[in-house]
């Protein structure tokens, strides 16, 4: 018990960005009673525990809950100024959510199993990556048009999405769970739908691709996002909506493209570049004004949504169908009793 308790203290004193001193100050306790309960020389009075769990945001039942999830091949989709701590709180978030969401489909007796269809092919190059989204695309039967929510084509197909509220500086990550379960998180906080459906295939391409172990970081990350444009605009339909050569292009037909497809005007351009349909010289000339618009205001706007809903769908199936008890259900959802009753309208 003092061991699993040792580091589900520590898991969520990091996760909620806190060092061993700042957590003793608001305890009222010393570092080195912290030190101590990290390392699993002695257990807190229970008074104690409900103050650390309500600082820490946390259940008391937490602290003793064995660790059954451990994040395997993560990719990370972020910028340099995100710091150790914050990824370090990152993951532990991921997992935690990813055990209560495995823990609630096996109550539920949903199988977890995945297959790739991507898995035999060795990708060394981008425009390998072509092929392999088209392949993607008919197994999963989706057709070659817009996408209309790319998160639940990912939930359905039997990728977990998990989304965080994360610093800005992050954008995604990808996992396996258990050796046959795909990860994708992404932050909740990003309100740009365009960048948050890029980012969702950009990770499933880390995921699926059997890229090449040699490759570097920089060409990996190149495949990816040739995978991730490949998927929302694929080669047959981009050239269905601006041909096959163009000497020209006019900004407001981006504009539609990005409205249709929720896709970016920047990476609609780089996809224009990589397909050889437009010359290098109308490619810098787009990439001297981008420079000054790179959140695209005013550059068209997508209007469709994107948010993982399957979890919150599972658990009130489980409710109404007294799988579970409510009580299990808001431990399970992270919340009280209260407040999910309040969200439950059961028939």
């Amino acid at each position: 018990m003092k061991d699993i308790f040792s580091q589900r203290l520590k898991s969520a004193r990091i996760k909620a960005g806190f060092s061993q001193q700042e957590l003793a100050t608001m305890l009222a306790v010393t570092k080195q009673a912290i030190s101590k309960y990290e390392t699993s020389k002695m257990l807190p009075e229970s008074t104690l525990l409900i103050r650390m769990a309500d600082i820490l945001g946390q259940k008391a039942d937490y602290f003793f809950r064995p660790f059954t999830v451990s994040l395997e091949n993560v990719e990370f989709r972020k910028r340099e100024r995100l710091g150790e701590r914050s990824v370090g709180s990152i993951k532990i978030e991921v997992a935690d959510q990813l055990e209560r969401y495995l823990e609630l489909e096996e109550l539920l007796h949903i199988s977890s199993v995945f297959d790739n269809p991507l898995k035999a092919v060795v990708v060394k190059s981008p425009e390998e990556t072509e092929k392999l989204a088209m392949q993607l695309l008919s197994y999963w039967q989706t057709g070659i048009n817009a996408l209309p929510n790319v998160v639940e084509l990912l939930e359905n197909n039997g990728v977990k999405v998990v989304e965080i509220e994360a610093d800005a500086d992050f954008d995604g990550l990808s996992a396996w769970v258990k050796g046959n379960v795909p990860i994708i998180v992404l932050n909740r906080c990003m309100d740009d739908m365009v960048r948050k459906r890029f980012t969702a295939l950009h990770e499933l391409g880390h995921l699926l691709l059997n890229i090449s172990p040699d490759t570097s970081y920089k060409i990996r990350e190149k495949i990816c996002n040739r995978f991730a444009g490949a998927m929302l605009l694929p080669k047959s339909t981009f050239e269905t909506e601006l041909g096959k050569k163009r000497h020209a292009i006019a900004l407001n037909e981006l504009f539609e493209i990005k409205a249709s497809y929720g896709i970016s005007i920047q990476a609609i351009m780089y996809r224009a570049s990589d397909l050889k349909i437009i010359p290098t010289a109308v490619s810098e000339r787009f990439w001297e004004i981008a420079r000054q618009n790179k959140l695209e205001i005013g550059w068209g706007k997508y209007e469709g949504k994107e948010a993982s809903g399957r979890f919150r769908q599972l658990l009130y199936k489980a409710v109404a169908e007294e799988v579970i008890s409510i009580g299990k259900a808001a431990a399970l959802a992270n919340t009280s009793i209260s407040e999910l009753k309040n969200r439950l309208q059961l028939i």
